[in-house]
């Protein structure tokens, strides 16, 4: 294969896998469910050896199981699993926004204040809950942008995409979800005001309470 077949292959495999990433994100996929290569083919439109490649990827990643000479299966959900999730979020995310607080710079504050005001204007669009979402996790991730650690926001990126499967298989829960939504905001004054004790308390009970809303996903578990 010639460096410009590799460079197309490369290209085909990282589309598939956003693509993929984002329906398994969505909840198009059972938890529990096989994965047929043969029907991604047709229905993602993409050759074996991309296809193959991405699904690597998101085992590595941890969205997907790969079963000994079987293929792919979506990964289950648990209780348990939740619970380890969150604990994790809990410890990384207070940490990571304990750094960004001290590290962040007026472009930082700038770029917060934007994608807050977008998050906001986003709240209430209910025929596009996608666009929302997006929102929501760039929020995050520009929450705790500058805390100075690469392998940190690595670790919180992946720690998300997991929460996600849950918290988007629950049942709405508009009283939880209306609290959360004021709290992206006070957490956005407390970030430019540097009152990092509260900004991490209040992280804290975020990601609390937007747990009790993801135990949904798992309560007869």
């Amino acid at each position: 294969m010639d460096s410009l077949a590799r460079q197309s292959s490369s290209t085909h495999a990282s589309r598939i896998y956003e693509v993929l990433r984002q329906d398994i994100l969505d909840g198009r996929f059972q938890a529990g469910e096989k994965i047929a290569i043969n029907t991604l083919k047709e229905r993602y439109g993409v050759g074996l050896s991309p296809l193959r490649e991405a699904l690597n990827k998101l085992s590595a990643y941890g969205l997907l199981m790969q079963e000994n000479q079987r293929g792919f299966r979506i990964p289950g959900l648990s209780r348990a699993e939740l619970d380890d999730i969150a604990d994790m979020r809990r410890k990384l995310e207070c940490m990571a926004l304990d750094q960004a607080l001290q590290l962040g710079d007026a472009e930082w504050e700038s770029e917060l204040l934007a994608v807050a005001h977008r998050l906001k204007r986003a709240e209430n669009d209910q025929a596009n809950m996608e666009h929302w979402e997006q929102l929501h996790g760039r929020f995050h991730r520009t929450l705790v942008a500058p805390c100075g650690s690469v392998w940190l926001l690595r670790f919180i990126s992946q720690l998300h995409d997991q929460f996600d499967r849950y918290r988007r298989l629950a049942p709405e829960n508009p009283g939880i979800r209306k609290v959360l939504d004021a709290q992206h905001h006070e957490l956005v004054d407390l970030a430019l005001a540097r009152d990092t004790k509260a900004a991490v308390r209040l992280i804290d009970h975020h990601i609390v309470l937007s747990y009790e809303v993801a135990l949904g996903a798992v309560a007869a578990d």
